[in-house]
């Protein structure tokens, strides 16, 4: 599984989905996360509704997580066949309340 996370700096899930302009990607084999890739998207500062971009850049991932995500994007992250997961604090204990959270879930 491929997780994508936005994150401005690589240690904290801090960015809204839509005016998400980096993305840290986690492979996840279902016991641990490793980073595989940063991405970049060119978002502009003042520009509404960018998150088509953001879609456009996680394409191969199957999770996404941000602090927050708006209506439209919403809708667009779900016909995409990504899963939506808001959350925040550092990617370290995001990504183990993921695990957990997973592992729980297939038990």
């Amino acid at each position: 599984m491929r997780i994508a996370i936005a994150s401005s700096d690589g240690k904290n899930v801090d960015l809204h989905f839509g005016k998400a302009n980096s993305i840290y990607v986690y492979d996840f084999d279902g016991l641990s996360a490793r980073r595989v890739d940063h991405r970049v998207v060119n978002i502009v500062s003042n520009d509404k509704h960018q998150w088509m971009k953001v879609i456009d850049a996680i394409s191969d991932c199957d999770v996404v997580i941000s602090v927050q995500s708006g209506f439209k994007a919403r809708f667009g992250i779900e016909k995409a066949g990504l899963k939506n997961i808001e959350d925040d604090g550092s990617i370290e204990d995001v990504l183990k309340r993921y695990v957990d959270h997973y592992n729980f879930m297939k038990s």
